[in-house]
């Protein structure tokens, strides 16, 4: 098997693609519309699985950006938060090529609430990793609210029942 961060980066933006690609015909009325989850809609939470993004990936390349990513619009169309989620699963995926073992032991401050906190790259990218799939989670049942069928998100990994869109996150 390949490096597991990257298996997981590239799994992370095949399912981000899936998930915008089966919300793509949603109106912006409909993408703001209350839905049940943590988050009041699927705009409000795919803006944060963005955003959380760009906070961990700031972290993890030593940008210095901080807390001051969340510091932003929300993104209302699902096409411009599609594109930008691609654009800032690409980074991740990037980030995650380059690795070697023993940048995974290395510390990176994280700017929180209450002050600069030490954590390690591996430790970082498997919590964003963890954060990603808990929050598309929650966006599934605001899909299934939407009346759009929920595209399977799980059939990435193994060669039993893979998903032919997942080849290209392969090759």
């Amino acid at each position: 098997m390949r490096d597991p961060f990257l298996t997981m980066a590239l799994n992370n933006a095949w399912a981000n693609a899936t998930l915008y690609g089966a919300i793509a015909g949603l109106s912006a009325e409909d993408f703001a519309a209350e839905r049940p989850g943590f988050f009041p809609s699927l705009k409000a939470t795919l803006n944060h699985i963005y955003e959380v993004d760009l906070y961990y990936l700031d972290a993890l390349e030593a940008g210095g950006r901080g807390r001051s990513v969340y510091e932003r619009e929300e993104i209302a169309s699902v096409a411009e938060l599609a594109k930008a989620q691609a654009g800032v699963d690409l980074r991740l995926a990037r980030f995650c090529q380059g690795l070697t073992p023993q940048m995974l032991d290395e510390d990176r401050a994280t700017e929180r609430r209450d002050g600069m906190v030490t954590e390690k790259v591996g430790a970082l990218l498997l919590h964003l990793f963890q954060h990603q799939i808990h929050h598309r989670g929650q966006a599934h049942t605001m899909v299934h609210d939407a009346g759009i069928a929920p595209p399977q998100l799980d059939d990435f990994h193994l060669d039993y029942g893979r998903v032919p869109s997942a080849a290209a996150y392969w090759t």
